[in-house]
């Protein structure tokens, strides 16, 4: 919801892309390109305004630039500047949320996403499941919602994970894939966030309905 009570919707296919350029910049260490690709996220994806897209896109790549040292990253620091990002997200009334629960885990899927990159032990369930615990809590919605976002986001990660492997050649045409896959992962995200907001439109009417059901029977058991 807005702050003025409007419900902003974002921009899946904006997002989408945004974040596969975002994830490119990280990769390569190209972090002016990073910022360019949070900044697409930011804007399509909360519409803060010029000043605070900017502000808010600077913490979302200074979080990953504390965040992407391995093994010595500073997981503390990363998530301090994605409690701000939420805070400024909050304050516009974009997510109805803890800063601080949102910030932690958001880099907890990070941090799974890093356990599967580097042992072999972990799988892909972990991950998948930390990403549904995110989404539920920004977005109050029941796991079965936004699992297949959370599924096609993870399928974006492990055709991410091929590019880095093979060399992050900007040429190399599992990017188009993995765009896709993240353009898919937002629709179904958004698609889980419309139908949510829908049902509480229309919540009262139904439960309008169904009393005036009820009453309807009720003087029918009585004549």
């Amino acid at each position: 919801m807005s702050a003025k009570g409007e419900r902003f919707a974002f921009d899946p296919v904006a997002v989408g892309r945004s974040e596969c350029q975002a994830w490119v910049g990280y990769y390569r260490r190209d972090w002016p390109h990073m910022l360019v690709g949070a900044l697409g996220m930011v804007r399509h994806g909360f519409a803060l305004g010029p000043l605070g897209n900017v502000k808010a896109a600077w913490h979302v790549m200074r979080a990953n630039q504390l965040w992407a040292p391995y093994p010595d990253n500073d997981p503390v620091a990363a998530q301090q500047h994605m409690a701000r990002f939420y805070r400024m997200a909050k304050q516009a009334g974009r997510l109805n949320v803890d800063p601080q629960v949102a910030a932690e885990l958001e880099v907890a899927w990070w941090q799974a996403h890093r356990q599967q990159q580097h042992d072999a032990q972990y799988g892909e369930d972990v991950l998948l499941a930390s990403l549904i615990r995110l989404y539920c809590y920004l977005y109050r919605a029941n796991p079965d919602d936004v699992r297949r976002a959370a599924q096609l986001r993870v399928e974006a990660m492990r055709l991410s994970d091929a590019w880095v492997v093979a060399g992050c050649h900007l040429d190399d045409l599992t990017l188009a894939r993995e765009r896709l896959a993240l353009v898919a992962s937002f629709t179904a995200l958004r698609e889980a966030s419309d139908r949510r907001a829908l049902g509480r439109r229309f919540a009262p009417l139904r439960d309008q309905e169904w009393g005036e059901e009820l009453s309807t029977d009720c003087a029918q058991e009585v004549t």
